[in-house]
């Protein structure tokens, strides 16, 4: 079989670079047995019902060397040509064995390419996604190639866009290496990069043939990355899965954290489940798919802001979480008690719950890139904000808030910079502080 490598390591320009991107090193995998190693190889299907043979599955399984799984992604491919995108952080851990894998199954007149981008979000820009499209131009590649991301966010939202531009939509396979993307991006068929101006502005709904998760990918991913990857399920459980918001707080978040193998099957598969409910209902985000982003408008300016990479996602996410759960309580929507929960947890999650005391993020700065938001219609800005009271589960996505509360918001976390101790039961009770 023959296997041509395209290396695509040039770092493209940073739309921000008044700020230095977060740096991490991939873990040691295991020399032993793998984290996620089990006897039991049967993987778990979800799938994602759509209009028309539109449909596809999201196959969930313990282990790349061990799942049955493994053959089933083959059976997609239906070209005699793979490109195989990548980054420089996954490509020494994870791509010579993916490639084994696939090989052993494909006929061996198939040929593989590879692609490997510089990794992190400050490359997620047209730049850097043109040296996909010039591998596979450069390749000759043609209409029947079928794309394959492997790798976080970044890599399956820009693969998922070049596959529906190159030669008007070649086939693509998402195959996940963070828990972001397992949970979250590779679901769905949102694809495409940043802009200076926004995050995410310049991009297709495109769905994949399938997303192929196998939890032992996880071996090697930073604590820093992984917990990142725990904002967008505690998500789930704010606006529509109170059960598992429960199951978190129980306990199960810590054994998150600390890699329990049972734990995070049952995390991913059942959010794997709530993000093809949505989507099912609201492919192209016309309405209830948008309550996905909550945190998100929050959250894109933070990271917009700092300068792109400075911040992981699910960190930005995290404080936009928090704004948008203390806008809902300056609105009267959801209770104190409440708030303190949701603080309470994604701590838990060490994710971070205000802005550090050296952000750069001002009052002024929020409010000009939450204007450039995807959510901004006819001049006015919507946002996802919680309507549950006491509980979880119920959120909004309106237009109908108080922009006096909002502006009040932001305020407070500005002024408020490296105090997440401000969130304590104490000074709750006490009210120390005035929102």
């Amino acid at each position: 079989m023959l296997l041509l490598i395209v290396n695509a390591l040039c770092v493209a320009a940073a739309f921000n670079t008044h700020t230095k991107p977060a740096t991490y090193i991939l873990r040691k995998p295991s020399t032993s047995t793998t984290l996620y190693a089990n006897p039991n190889p049967n993987p778990t299907i979800v799938t994602v019902p759509l209009s028309g043979s539109r449909s596809y599955d999201i196959t969930i399984s313990p282990s790349l060397a061990s799942s049955s799984s493994t053959n089933s992604l083959p059976s997609l491919i239906k070209s005699s040509a793979v490109l195989v995108v990548t980054s420089d952080k996954i490509a020494p851990f994870h791509l010579k064995n993916f490639l084994a894998h696939l090989t052993e199954s494909l006929p061996s007149s198939t040929t593989f390419h590879t692609c490997i981008l510089p990794d992190g979000e400050q490359h997620k820009d047209l730049p850097t996604l043109n040296k996909i499209l010039d591998a596979a131009l450069q390749l000759k590649l043609d209409r029947k190639t079928t794309f394959v991301a492997l790798g976080g966010g970044v890599i399956g939202d820009m693969v998922g866009f070049a596959a529906s531009i190159f030669l008007r939509g070649v086939n693509f396979i998402q195959v996940p290496t963070t828990v972001m993307a397992m949970v979250d991006s590779s679901v769905g068929g949102k694809t495409g990069v940043n802009h200076a101006v926004g995050k995410n502005l310049i991009g297709a709904f495109y769905q994949p043939e399938g997303v192929f998760v196998w939890l032992d990918l996880l071996d090697t991913l930073p604590d820093r990355e992984l917990c990142s990857g725990l904002s967008e399920i505690v998500k789930y459980g704010l606006i529509r899965d109170k059960e598992l918001f429960h199951w978190l707080e129980s306990g199960n978040v810590e054994k998150l954290v600390n890699r329990d193998k049972t734990v995070f099957a049952e995390a991913v598969t059942r959010s794997c489940r709530n993000k093809a409910e949505v989507v099912a209902a609201d492919e192209k985000e016309a309405g209830v798919r948008a309550t996905l982003n909550l945190g998100h408008t929050y959250g894109h300016a933070i990271e917009n802001g700092s300068g792109y990479g400075t911040f992981l996602h699910g960190e930005a996410v995290s404080i936009g979480t928090i704004m948008a759960a203390v806008h809902s309580y300056k609105e009267g929507w959801i209770s104190e008690e409440l708030l303190k929960r949701i603080v309470g947890l994604l701590e838990r999650c060490r994710l971070p719950v205000c802005l550090p005391k050296e952000s750069e993020m001002t009052f002024e700065k929020f409010k000009e890139l939450m204007q450039g938001d995807k959510k901004v219609s006819n001049g006015v800005l919507s946002l996802i904000l919680l309507k549950g009271g006491g509980e979880v589960g119920q959120c909004v996505f309106t237009s109908d808030y108080s922009e006096t509360m909002c502006d009040e918001t932001i305020r407070f976390f500005v002024e408020n910079k490296g105090k997440g101790w401000i969130f304590s039961e104490v000074n709750l009770k006490q009210r120390q502080f005035k929102f």
